[in-house]
């Protein structure tokens, strides 16, 4: 009897939750714009300084023909990385998850690409490999490759030691361990290590850019950012940031949204989001 009335009471708390994530964070961007664009009026700041928003907007619009094809060539090269350091990085993680003694071996050494600024390495990186293109996406996906490698790593370390115990008392292999048990417990891990690596997959990207410095119809937004900056063109370097961050925002969403696809009707993280 009064299951419609609950149902009906969850649907509406869903629907207004949904709301509130869109609507919250709308305001604040367009409060912190306000105020922006309230300081530098008020102050009288040149446009070689701080430009506006207004003016920001305008002339990404203006400008929008090479902006847009330089976008591009940066989002391209962002999800090639990425790809490649996802399938690298889930690879070597299912090769540390089969022996203790691997992982404590080659560990350290992916921590190390970690640590290794990619500005140090990206020069090397382009003198050896001829092509630009792919130099800056082996720039990028080792930028973007660690946090898939240790989050993964620790979803398929971190399962049900019972479970892993009744698995072995039926003899399972262990690929059958690796695939009806681990990946299953690593799935969470996995996306949370997904949502880091696309925003380091494009910082990547960008870096490996300025670091080449290649101009002409094959060039990124961190070209357009250097050629504004040598321009004094500071409206147009805003508007190339603006692009750089509203991409890696659609990045992030789109990695939040695969993960609540994959784990919304059955793990515990993306449920008690919902509830």
């Amino acid at each position: 009897m009064n299951s419609k009335p609950r149902n009906s009471t969850r649907g509406t708390s869903d629907r207004a939750d949904r709301v509130a994530r869109i609507a919250y964070p709308l305001l604040v961007g367009i409060l912190f714009l306000a105020a922006w664009q309230g300081l530098v009026t008020g102050l009288e700041l040149p446009p070689y300084l701080v430009p506006s928003p207004v003016l920001m907007i305008k002339t990404l619009v203006a400008d929008w023909p090479a902006l847009g094809v330089a976008l591009l060539v940066t989002v391209r090269i962002t999800l090639l990385a990425f790809v490649v350091a996802t399938v690298t990085g889930v690879l070597i993680s299912f090769l540390f998850v089969q022996s203790r003694l691997i992982e404590t071996a080659f560990f350290p050494f992916a921590v190390l690409l970690q640590v290794t600024p990619i500005v140090a390495v990206a020069p090397l990186v382009i003198i050896w490999v001829k092509d630009p293109a792919i130099a800056m996406i082996i720039c990028a996906a080792l930028v973007a490759l660690f946090p898939v490698i240790a989050n993964t790593t620790l979803g398929l370390r971190s399962v049900d030691p019972d479970l892993l115990s009744y698995f072995r008392l039926q003899r399972a292999t262990r690929t059958q361990i690796l695939v009806r048990l681990r990946i299953p417990s690593a799935l969470p891990y996995f996306f949370g290590g997904l949502r880091i690596s696309s925003g380091l997959a494009l910082i990547g990207a960008v870096v490996a850019e300025f670091v080449a410095g290649t101009g002409g119809t094959g060039a990124g937004l961190a070209y357009q950012i250097m050629q504004a900056g040598f321009q004094l063109n500071i409206p147009r370097m805003f508007a190339a940031l603006l692009l750089i961050s509203l991409t890696g925002m659609a990045l992030f969403t789109i990695m939040a949204w695969l993960s609540r696809a994959a784990l919304g009707s059955w793990h515990a993280s993306e449920i008690s989001y919902d509830r």
